[in-house]
């Protein structure tokens, strides 16, 4: 595929849809000059039509709570609650009226809550398909917290969450896990429930969350499924409905509720919450970008409906700022990127090339110019211990072969190397420290040493890149994929390669990070015993990657 070449009309036509998408509920219909397209956006704000109250007493007659709870993005004194009113999560409209209902919320130090620190009352509106986020404030710093909603006579499941340490907190270590890659139609999630009972103190997603391909009646994968499926999942999603029922199919899993009751999420997307492969503005199969734009806006907003995010990363139209940075005490500095919404489209194409001129442009970038800056400057302002930078697709060079007509994968950074060259040197010229990237995406685990030239070896180690499996997608792994050998011969730096399902969970304190790669043998069937496939260690000051 040619780069895509942009004209200062098709700027200005761009600019003009993304400005009429971000007005959602201003206007239903808005014919883009240059391009002669319609935009309908048939969902309001809330706020812009307001809904009436409804009186949950009547308004909800079965429980609401079916998609669980979750907590996520964790500050000093502060973390995100979230769950989502779905009497009947696989309907349309979830069973409920187009009104606004109350919900309670409540936060204790002990599971039976019999010591409540903070109690309120939020509203859960139907523009926002009666999703909500609490922001609950004025909490202490690094403390476990219990909670739980009610509406009506209805109580949710409890969820155990925890807040961040103080800025300036010396802690003695800090246990996280990293997942991606969880296709509901590929088998069950039962590494989720694995996770669930884990000793860590906050959960990266690092994408995939769902996938838009179409779900048949009987879960795909899911061969020993006790229910049949409505229809209306085994199509692709495009629509603001489509990508709401996808969420409510995933969130309903038992295994995904227990995870996020669990434990504080950090999210950041990849490519299926939207569309596979797609990059800044241009869908996969090279169509209409008006369209693709429409359909990016009702998968951003979906997202943040579905997922514990503060205000800050509430979508406008088809834009939404999801790279943030969370900091935890002077232990860790974590730079959570978006290698989707601002990237250069791929070049030649989304898959596996010989690196030629149209990717190895100087101008090709993965997360765009500011989000470059800020990601450096971060680096240059950090005294963190550790600096952490969760992100999607594979940030180390991953040669096919040892052969000289090798190729890469031109949707991972091998497909930009000069915005992965111009992020090394920032690190470098910053003094970042114990650097450690955490990836997802490829349905695999690998281990990584980052060095400063990937085409010389004996360069400077950067950091470490440790890759987190899938959870299930790509079905059943295996422990040495097909090309192993090709693999651990062409990349020196590649330390570890496995092929089975599961998560990574990672141990950081002054001294050394540990990395542990968790995995279980089957997801076609439920029930599958965790292991340790490996583990490796980096040490403070000293980065490489030693098996333990």
């Amino acid at each position: 595929m040619p780069p895509h070449e942009t004209t200062q009309q098709d700027q200005e036509n761009q600019q003009e849809i993304r400005r009429a998408a971000a007005a959602w509920g201003r206007r239903r219909l808005l014919t883009v000059t240059g391009a002669a397209a319609a935009l309908a956006f048939t969902t309001n704000l809330p706020g812009s039509a307001q809904a009436a109250e409804a009186d949950a007493r009547t308004a909800v007659r079965a429980d609401p709570f079916t998609l669980g709870v979750a907590s996520g993005d964790p500050l000093p004194g502060s973390v995100v609650l979230w769950t989502r009113l779905a009497p009947e999560p696989y309907e349309p409209g979830s069973g409920l009226p187009k009104a606004r209902i109350t919900v309670r919320w409540e936060l204790a130090h002990d599971r039976r809550f019999r010591r409540v620190v903070r109690r309120g009352k939020t509203t859960a509106h139907p523009e926002l398909n009666h999703a909500v986020h609490v922001e609950a404030e004025g909490l202490g710093a690094d403390r476990v917290y219990y909670y739980r909603f009610r509406v009506g006579k209805w109580i949710s499941p409890v969820g155990r969450t925890r807040t961040a340490p103080a800025p300036g907190a010396d802690l003695n270590e800090l246990r996280l896990a990293a997942v991606s890659c969880q296709a509901y139609h590929h088998g069950y999630f039962t590494a989720h429930r694995h996770l669930a009972e884990e000793d860590v103190d906050l959960v990266f997603h690092l994408g995939d969350y769902l996938y838009e391909y179409a779900v048949d009646a009987h879960g795909g994968s899911r061969a020993y499924t006790d229910r049949e499926l409505p229809a209306l999942f085994n199509r692709e999603t495009v629509s603001l409905e489509d990508y709401r029922l996808r969420y409510a199919l995933y969130k309903s899993d038992p295994d995904l509720q227990a995870a996020h009751a669990a434990h504080p999420f950090l999210v950041t997307w990849d490519d299926h919450e939207t569309e596979n492969n797609y990059a800044d503005d241009i869908p996969e199969d090279g169509g209409s970008t008006e369209d693709f734009l429409v359909r990016r806006a009702a998968a951003y907003r979906a997202y943040w409906e579905n997922l514990p995010l503060r205000r800050p990363q509430r979508p406008k139209g088809p834009d939404m700022q999801l790279y943030r940075r969370v900091r935890f005490g002077k232990l860790a500095q974590f730079d959570i990127l978006d290698t989707r919404q601002y990237r250069s489209d791929q070049a030649y194409g989304d898959g596996w090339h010989r690196p030629g001129p149209e990717s190895t442009d100087p101008s090709r970038t993965m997360v765009g110019a500011a989000q470059e800056r800020w990601l450096i400057d971060g680096w240059r302002a950090s005294d963190a211990v550790w600096n952490l930078v969760p992100q999607q697709v594979t940030f180390c060079e991953r040669r096919s072969t040892s052969a000289a007509d090798y190729k890469v994968s031109m949707d991972a950074w091998d497909g930009a190397p000069a915005s992965r060259d111009r992020l090394l040197a920032g690190a470098e010229k910053a003094g970042a420290t114990n650097l450690m990237v955490l990836t997802g995406d490829v349905h695999r685990g690998y281990a990584y040493d980052i060095k400063r030239d990937f085409g010389d070896q004996k360069s400077r180690t950067m950091g470490t890149e440790i890759v987190a499996t899938s959870i299930t997608s790509g079905q059943d792994g295996e422990d040495k994929p097909a090309n192993w050998d090709s693999y651990m011969g062409a990349n020196p730096h590649m330390k570890f390669y496995n092929g089975h399902r599961g998560y990574v969970t990672v141990r950081l304190d002054k001294r050394q990070a540990r990395a542990d790669f968790r995995t279980v043998a089957v997801v076609t069937r439920p029930g599958a015993p965790i292991s340790t496939a490996a583990s490796f260690v980096t040490r403070v000051g000293d980065q490489g990657l030693h098996e333990v």
